[in-house]
């Protein structure tokens, strides 16, 4: 036997051997020195025994190879230690590719970046049509390519387009697809996986292995039409343009030559900033499934599991009402929402039952299970149907007032153990809550919006909240599948706070005379995914100038007093939001173009400010801003507060957060 912490191998008695992995010290099996190790062990080992043929598999039940330990490969530092790395891989899997028998893989489970590239280098790939069977090359996601064979030997596979697009989306697909995408040879029952990779592994004995696909042939014209997409829509990433090189370069030379262009081009971004700043940012997403409450209270977790919640009450059945109310019902909550006239309620459903079609259109489940999702959805207009519920989440009006009123009444009617809580964005939970007969049981709960599309949740706890009622909330917002931050109550939270001073601070510009598409362009370039305007825009001129109030209200020193959405909301410009088309920007079907009217707002002069100045003022302010959160104890860490920049306003995750960017640069 090898190492039988990572792989193990055996020979059965029909001559077929076994490679298999099963790292006992994980839930997954990942690539590292010890495991490239063990693997040419057992290689080696078999290779010395009279085997007919060679099946690869894994112990594990749901995850076959997830790929290569990023904190191994984020320590890379130099291009020389990148090319190593990736050679390393390459003679590695080389020994499968020209191993004496047949290789089968045999693959259940999760088989990512560095373990679909193993199988590659087998002769025949078999998967489990399980649904944990996702299969795929996800590396440019976290900002490097496929550095162990996957740009040159998935083309001759599938050809040089079809490997482009699969490497360029970064997705694992499942089995049944990745299966006719042509990623792997043979779908089977998970059951009778190993049993039908052996009968292959004989076949292919008997007959020999199958001949290998030549190089693929490259078409300029495609080459040259990805790399304009790919700068477009992937600005400041360098990933993309190396994977098209290597496959473009790969194409017409030997699998040798191709291996070693790619082994060049990973050096060169796995030892980049841009790679290293994504795989921090991929640590930072994974910490959330460790998340607890600790860090907040005093008070030990209990030794038991926090009570769960089962029935959900929404209040307000506007666009965060029903999204809220529609998500808690995906995830097998029974849901019952309320508003004050009937015909809202209706409207609320209606939008519930088009969310879930569009699931079931999009292939997200299937229409037995949006018809059931859009059953346990309950429409009222009366306050007595929370009565039995275990957590109610308001989304009505951002207003104090009527939001205190609301939980005096809720507090006459919920059980003593129900959690009151508010999808407020920026009002302080302990003024929203100051009614509540049961203060230690209320909390916020901000889901942004769209609320099936944005995986982030500011849990904000207030003065009064409870160890208790934390620790359910959290585990709440765990089995809905988001993605939490906790933040203490302060004016605005993170999200909100840090975002406006950033929109004001643009608009602060406009009304110095710089442009609208300067301001938007400068920001794009850097790397966010549209400009301030044009955000403004999205969001709602409306919501931006009553935020904007807000946030004058609680920091009248700092904030800024731009009067531009003042005056466009008097002049009917609410941006894009719930069908406007005029804002900072005029939208036409999928066309927008700069708004003329708004030149009757503008300063005469025209400033001219460079795109650099442009992006540092901006991102200045977003940097102060953060940290005086962070100083402030609105938040534990400045890793927590870049988690929620990046998955809250579209922070650019090439940059890392706003934080380690701060930090890189001397800023922060």
């Amino acid at each position: 036997m090898s190492n039988p912490a990572t792989v193990s191998h055996s020979v059965d008695a029909d001559g077929i051997g076994w490679i298999v992995f099963d790292d006992p010290t994980s839930r997954a099996n990942v690539f590292n020195p010890p495991t490239q190790a063990a693997l040419r062990a057992a290689v080696e080992a078999l290779a010395a025994q009279p085997v007919k043929a060679v099946v690869v598999t894994s112990g594990k039940e749901k995850i076959f190879i997830a790929g290569a330990d990023l904190k191994w490969l984020g320590k890379i530092a130099t291009p020389a230690e990148g090319k190593d790395a990736s050679r390393g891989g390459h003679a590695l899997f080389g020994l499968l590719d020209n191993f004496k028998v047949p290789v089968v893989c045999a693959i259940h489970g999760a088989c990512a970046g560095g373990g679909y590239e193993l199988a590659l280098a087998c002769h025949w790939r078999v998967a489990s049509d399980a649904k944990e069977t996702v299969i795929g090359l996800p590396e440019v996601g976290i900002g490097l390519i496929p550095g162990w064979g996957g740009c040159a030997r998935l083309p001759r596979l599938i050809g040089a387009k079809a490997a482009v697009d699969h490497i360029l989306k970064a997705q694992l697909l499942p089995a049944a697809e990745a299966h006719k995408a042509g990623l792997v040879d043979e779908l089977v029952p998970a059951t009778e996986l190993k049993a039908r990779a052996k009968a292959a592994a004989l076949k292919l004995a008997a007959n020999g292995k199958p001949a290998r696909a030549g190089a693929p042939t490259a078409d300029a014209t495609f080459f040259a039409e990805q790399r304009k997409i790919a700068a477009s829509r992937m600005r400041g990433q360098p990933a993309p343009a190396a994977v098209l090189e290597a496959v473009e370069k790969g194409a017409g030379v030997s699998l040798d030559a191709a291996l070693e262009i790619e082994a060049s081009l990973f050096g060169e971004i796995a030892a980049g900033d841009v790679a290293h700043n994504m795989v921090h940012v991929f640590f930072l997403k994974d910490a959330v499934k460790k998340l607890t409450v600790d860090a907040w209270f005093q008070k030990p977790a209990e030794a038991v599991a926090p009570a769960p919640f089962r029935k959900i009450g929404v209040i307000g059945a506007g666009v965060m009402g029903s999204g809220i109310a529609q998500w808690c019902a995906a995830r097998g909550y029974s849901v019952v929402m309320r508003d004050v006239k009937p015909e809202f309620v209706e409207r609320g459903l209606a939008v519930i039952k088009g969310l879930f079609d569009e699931a079931a259109k999009r292939g997200k489940m299937s229409a037995d299970a949006a018809a059931q999702g859009a059953a346990r959805v309950q429409g009222t207009t009366e306050l007595a149907a929370f009565a039995d519920c275990d957590l109610v989440v308001e989304a009505i009006v951002e207003n104090v007032a009527a939001k205190q009123a609301l939980f005096a009444e809720l507090s006459k009617v919920v059980r003593a153990d129900c959690v009151l809580a508010s999808n407020t964005s920026a009002l302080p939970i302990e003024e929203l809550a100051a009614t509540a007969t049961q203060p230690g049981r209320t909390i916020g709960i901000h889901f942004f919006n769209p609320v099936s599309r944005m995986p982030l949740i500011e849990m904000v706890l207030s003065p009064h909240t409870t160890r208790e009622t934390a620790d359910r909330v959290l585990a709440f917002a765990k089995h809905l599948g988001k993605t939490p931050v906790i933040c203490r109550s302060s004016p605005g939270f993170l999200v909100t706070r840090v975002l406006f001073f950033y929109l004001n601070a643009a608009c602060e510009l406009w009304e110095q005379g710089v442009p609208t598409d300067t301001i938007d362009r400068a920001m794009r370039d850097w790397g966010w995914p549209m400009g301030p305007m044009r955000l403004i825009d999205e969001v709602g001129v409306d919501v931006t100038d009553f935020i904007y109030g807000e946030m004058k209200h609680y920091f009248p020193a700092r904030f800024g007093s731009t009067s531009v959405c003042g005056q466009m909301l008097a002049a009917g410009m609410k941006g894009r939001k719930n069908g406007a088309s005029t804002g900072f920007y005029v939208y036409d079907g999928g066309k927008e173009a700069l708004n003329p009217a708004m030149a009757s707002f503008a300063p005469a002069a025209v400033k001219t400010m460079d795109a650099q100045a442009i992006a540092e003022h901006l991102n200045g302010v977003m940097i102060a801003e953060t940290k005086r959160v962070l100083d402030e104890g609105v938040l534990k860490t400045a890793d927590d507060a870049d988690f929620a920049l990046l998955m809250g306003t579209g922070f650019p995750a090439f940059r890392g957060g706003l934080m380690r960017y701060a930090r890189a640069h001397r800023r922060g």
